[in-house]
């Protein structure tokens, strides 16, 4: 069991189930409202989102064996405590449960979970190995989690696209630090990442003002009129000074366990910045 929950990154999954529960219930209503959670329509959506975010990781370690091997062999998985045959067949039974579900829901709520299922495999396949495209594709697929509940619910709104361009730059900014952690097994293989293709120092130099976009983005948000004390408080403490000291961390990292630690930050800011849609 503790293998399963780990293939398929059950806390993650529960971020993902947070996250929509939360822009169900404080972006699409005028203040919270909680009871949009009754909404049995909106659990199915939930549940056919984890089904195609769990077949994503899923695809993701079948493919990446070797390279796991060699960046993480203590967590290694796929081809050790669960054979390859079993690991694709989950992949396809969930990604069709996504899909399925997704048809029940409506005609464009499939459509962006059947992009979601092609975009994972295409991911894991190849895209991942080649310069930023792999890296744009997880942080749409990031902004998509957030945006499918309000296609869902019909009610896309400007402060619900916010929420999806934060998760879009901080997903991104993510992915190119992981990279960085990653390059010696992703080198092994020929990928063609941004760290291998530009060197360490070259992907820094693109961090640099993807992160600088982003925290002008908090700003823009911060000293919106629109916005209260407390959630201006907040967003300073918990999500801004945060990425102020990540771009400080970013200049003096130069070892893998440097860019574990800010893979780590990157994950605390992401939350943070999800909660905030408390205080909406």
């Amino acid at each position: 069991m503790k293998s399963i929950l780990t293939l398929i990154r059950a806390r993650n999954l529960v971020m993902i189930v947070l996250s929509q529960a939360l822009v169900q219930a404080c972006l699409l209503a005028h203040g919270q409202d909680w009871r949009r959670l009754l909404d049995g329509g909106f659990w199915v959506l939930e549940l056919s989102t984890v089904c195609i975010a769990a077949a994503g990781y899923i695809i993701n370690d079948y493919y990446d064996v070797k390279i796991d091997a060699i960046n993480k062999p203590d967590r290694l998985l796929v081809g050790r405590h669960i054979r390859r045959r079993r690991a694709m067949f989950a992949h396809l039974i969930l990604s069709g449960i996504g899909v399925l579900l997704g048809l029940l829901l409506s005609i464009p709520v499939a459509l962006i979970n059947i992009g979601a299922v092609l975009l994972l495999w295409g991911y894991s396949a190849r895209l991942k190995k080649l310069i930023l495209a792999g890296n744009v594709v997880i942080a749409l697929l990031s902004a998509s989690m957030l945006l499918v509940v309000a296609v869902y619910a019909d009610e896309l709104n400007r402060i619900t696209m916010g929420y999806a361009l934060f998760a879009f730059l901080i997903s991104l900014i993510r992915e190119i630090i992981k990279d960085i952690e990653d390059m010696k097994g992703d080198a092994s293989f020929e990928c063609r990442t941004l760290p291998i293709v530009v060197g360490m120092r070259g992907a820094k130099l693109v961090l640099y003002p993807l992160l600088a976009v982003f925290q002008a983005f908090l700003l823009v948000v911060i000293l919106h009129e629109a916005s209260g004390l407390v959630f201006d408080a907040y967003m300073v403490v918990l999500v801004l000074l945060p990425s102020v000291w990540l771009v400080i961390k970013l200049v003096r990292a130069d070892r893998k366990r440097d860019f574990s630690y800010l893979s780590n930050l990157n994950k605390f800011i992401m939350l943070t910045g999800i909660l905030s849609m408390l205080l909406l």
